[in-house]
């Protein structure tokens, strides 16, 4: 029996678990708040500050695992690289995870290799994104370069509108470094993820690619197959190989991309993991990523990935003053339509705009109407 620890319990993390536990693994759990969703169904859990370097240092040489498998960024990455130089194995590799965490390092991995990117600097400071705002050009997106999910993410085309994406990144931040990305707004045609698959035999497959909208810089929807033309798949593929080959190890990527209305494919983040908008896949395809990264990171053999049906999902979210304890309603409405599923994650406590469950049905237009008749709200 494998002993995986899990850094990070939100609902990835979940369905990772439950694809672990389906083949034996033994899984100990860990985030910053007890109770967290894949807590509720592995083996053991830990709760502590991931980036407070001792303590991860002490979880991990108290369990000794197999395999040290991040799900979120706010992760002191360094024991990491530290721990892979000892003998243990990092999913996907300690790099991939240490250049992934900080978006400057992976976007700047990301045009050293040739991929296309939006043309982007750094700033430390207020006014350092000023002054490079106005080099890129009228409107930009500013991020902070350690988040997640969108967090700290908005755009900007004034000096006032750049001071309030500063402060709006710098509070949204994972981590400790102080340091936002000021990138050209890139007016895409559609946005995409590749779920890609590098085995430790260094072979690179590829799940279909999926569509995704995105509002206030998280995923809101997304659906499988995404309508794109043979050659956008193609350079999709091509790009996302030349990434993950380069991060080594093993196991499942989510790699991002913005096509443009020449259809033109333009790099836009990689996640080296399970990913967020390809919960759609629990839906479509006969192995989840989830099912696919348990067995990649295992070194099981891979079985064929197909796409079984079409699909969709859409979040249920929190509403936007939503806090502490709460109620859903709604989903015995929701699955009236018998094409629809649905995951509720379990999450402890609402926050504004908090991630609670996901929505999957044959169609987006399907999973949108499901979704809107769940609510998530603050219980009285």
């Amino acid at each position: 029996m494998k002993k995986i620890l899990l850094l990070g319990s939100g609902e990835l993390g979940k369905e990772l678990t439950i694809s672990l536990k389906r083949i034996g693994c033994y899984v100990i759990t860990c985030d910053s708040y007890e109770n967290a969703p894949a807590m509720q169904v592995s083996d053991q859990a830990e709760v502590f500050n991931m980036l407070d370097k001792n303590k991860l240092q002490e979880i991990i040489e108290t369990h000794q695992p197999d395999f040290i498998v991040p799900e979120v960024e706010a992760i002191e990455t360094q024991v990491l690289l530290e721990a892979e130089k000892n003998g243990y194995t990092v999913i996907p590799s300690a790099k991939a995870v240490n250049l992934t965490m900080n978006r400057d390092r992976i976007r700047d991995r990301a045009k050293n290799l040739g991929l296309p990117t939006a043309s982007f600097a750094y700033a430390e400071t207020e006014q350092e994104l000023i002054l490079e705002a106005k080099k890129i050009g009228t409107k930009v997106a500013v991020k902070p370069v350690m988040s997640s999910s969108g967090k700290g993410q908005s755009y900007a085309t004034t000096k006032d509108e750049l001071k309030s994406s500063w402060k709006f990144a710098i509070e949204g931040m994972r981590g400790n470094r102080k340091r936002v990305i000021v990138e050209e707004f890139i007016d895409f045609d559609y946005e995409i993820t590749l779920l890609t698959i590098l085995e430790k035999s260094g072979n690179v497959s590829f799940c279909e690619p999926i569509g995704h909208f995105q509002e206030r810089g998280d995923y809101q929807y997304s659906w499988q197959p995404a309508n794109c033309s043979k050659i956008v798949i193609e350079n999709a593929q091509e790009a996302a190989c030349k990434m993950v080959s380069d991060l080594g190890g093993s196991g499942i990527f989510g790699v991002e991309f913005f096509v443009d209305k020449k259809g033109k494919v333009i790099f836009s983040e990689l996640s080296p993991r399970p990913h967020d908008t390809g919960m759609v896949t629990m839906y479509t395809q006969n192995y989840s990523q989830f099912d696919i990264h348990a067995r990649v990171l295992l070194g099981l053999p891979l079985p064929e990935i197909k796409l079984n049906r079409p699909g969709a999902s859409h979040v249920i979210l929190a509403e936007k003053n939503a806090t502490g304890n709460y109620v859903i309603e709604g989903i015995e409405k929701a699955l009236e339509d018998q094409s629809v599923d649905l995951r509720i994650f379990g999450k402890p406590f609402l926050k504004p705009y908090r991630r609670m469950g996901v929505i999957m049905a044959e169609t987006l237009d399907k999973a949108k109407i499901a979704a809107r008749k769940v609510s998530v709200q603050s219980k009285a």
